[in-house]
């Protein structure tokens, strides 16, 4: 029988087989009522910041031990900042002000940091004590919480494992899910991960464990859906990647990517930072209607931008309809601080030259491309400039122009004037619609395919 104990302890192999340390909750010395393991935190902490003083160290520890609210979504966005950016710390060390940044974790160098998975922990909150499956604690803080359903009781499933976090962050235990990164649910079948925040229908397969494998068929009894989500997200350079740079927040919740997100934009990144050195032509991404293509493009854009690669580029956001430009605005705009920026609406052309003539760096502008008809010319010969292209192949061709036979003009497209105005940017081109092999048109202006998330894996 596959009983929930058994289950834990086939996780805890894998998990130790991607190196990580595990202890039985029983053998950890701490107070129960706390969710951080303290003494784990310091002793990181202090390996991490080697040129930091232990007083602002600790300093850094009560911030992040003590919220001003009780509010788990509050606390756990603010616990990210401080995840991903660090702690500002203001100090007094003799008789002076001195400002540090304690980072929480090193992110530059995996191994720098204690990665460990605890089962069976103890937690007390309010005089009630509960006992969450496994946690997984990255320098002393509980970023994933993890719980397992035993296949062999017919009465309980997959989101019996979701309702029992859901509770555990409602009602029983919410201090532990001020520093969750993500959650994971399975029932040895199958196997998701989410956010503190999605609904149950919103927890998905992780379904490739490296960028360059096939999509996974998970389907049958040989647990494959596990160990692809366990290979594909934990491995240890993965999952602090997907910490750092693959989970946003809106004003509604917690964004976590899915697998075709996280790796078809790994993949664009490297695209764009090539296509810079290049002819600018960095490729076409095609993602199915309804696969988050919106999330995917504004992941793409943060990771741009943080890049030290490409030195703060301006992002410009080109779409062909007015209610995709409103739509794919509005999702930008929910995940400013994930973009570092207000994102800028133009009108007219007149006004993107405004934007860019007025930096340098810097900047996610959205514009339609019928704005890039108004007139010709040069808007900037900046090479830092990187234009985002959403449903390209319906507005991008005829480069060359083709000879209108009922006035004898020669007709140019929309992807001429928009080069012509800016001759040196790189281009990436995202469309949710299947472009035929034999379509060399965007092909040619973008250049080749960089991933694909089509109908049938999208169905699956």
């Amino acid at each position: 029988m596959f009983t929930e104990e058994s289950f834990e302890n086939v996780v805890i192999e894998y998990l130790k087989e991607l190196n990580y340390d595990y202890i039985h909750g029983s053998n950890l010395t701490r107070d129960n009522k706390e969710v951080l393991l303290l003494k784990s935190l310091k002793t990181n902490l202090i390996n991490i910041n080697k040129e930091i003083p232990e007083s602002s160290i600790d300093y850094a520890i009560k911030k992040i031990q003590n919220f001003e609210t009780n509010d788990v979504f509050t606390n756990n966005k603010l616990f990210h900042k401080y995840l991903t950016e660090g702690i500002e710390i203001t100090d007094f060390i003799n008789g002076k002000t001195a400002y540090h940044t304690i980072k929480l974790i090193d992110f530059d160098n995996i191994e720098n940091n204690e990665f460990l998975v605890v089962n069976q922990l103890e937690i007390v909150e309010d005089d009630i004590k509960k006992i969450p499956d496994l946690i997984i604690y990255v320098n002393g803080i509980p970023l994933v919480c993890m719980e397992l359903k035993s296949t062999s009781r017919e009465e309980v499933n997959i989101e019996d494992a979701y309702k029992q976090l859901m509770n555990y962050k409602k009602v029983h235990i919410p201090s532990l899910f001020y520093y969750n990164a993500f959650l994971v649910i399975s029932d040895g079948v199958n196997t998701k991960a989410g956010t503190i925040t999605a609904p149950f229908n919103r927890f998905m397969d992780w379904k490739k464990i490296n960028i360059e494998d096939e999509v996974i068929d998970t389907l049958g009894v040989d647990y494959k859906n596990l160990d692809t989500l366990l290979y594909g997200m934990f491995d240890k350079e993965r999952f602090l990647d997907i910490i750092k740079n693959f989970i946003l927040f809106i004003p509604k919740g917690k964004i976590l990517a899915q697998y075709h997100q996280y790796y078809g934009m790994k993949k664009a990144i490297k695209s764009v930072i090539n296509a810079v050195d290049d002819d600018g032509r960095a490729g076409v991404v095609w993602h199915t209607q309804g696969s988050g293509k919106s999330f995917s493009m504004t992941f793409l854009a943060g990771n741009l931008i943080k890049d030290k690669r490409l030195e703060s580029p301006t992002i410009l956001v080109i779409t062909d309809r007015n209610d995709l430009d409103d739509q794919l605005f509005s999702t930008f705009c929910s995940a400013s601080e994930f973009l570092r920026q207000e994102p800028i609406k133009c009108d007219s052309r007149a006004d993107v030259k405004q934007v860019l003539e007025g930096r340098k760096t810097g900047g996610v502008v959205f514009s339609t491309i019928q704005k890039f008809e108004e007139e010709t010319g040069l808007l900037s010969d900046r090479k830092n400039i990187i234009v985002m292209v959403d449903e390209a192949h319906r507005t991008q061709y005829n480069l060359d122009g083709k000879l209108d036979i009922n006035t004898g003009e020669i007709k140019y497209g929309y992807a001429k004037y928009l080069r012509e105005a800016l001759p040196n940017a790189t281009y990436i081109a995202f469309t949710g619609t299947p472009i035929d092999n034999t379509d060399k048109s965007t092909y040619g202006v973008f250049g080749d395919l960089i991933d694909v998330y089509d109908m049938t894996q999208a169905v699956e």
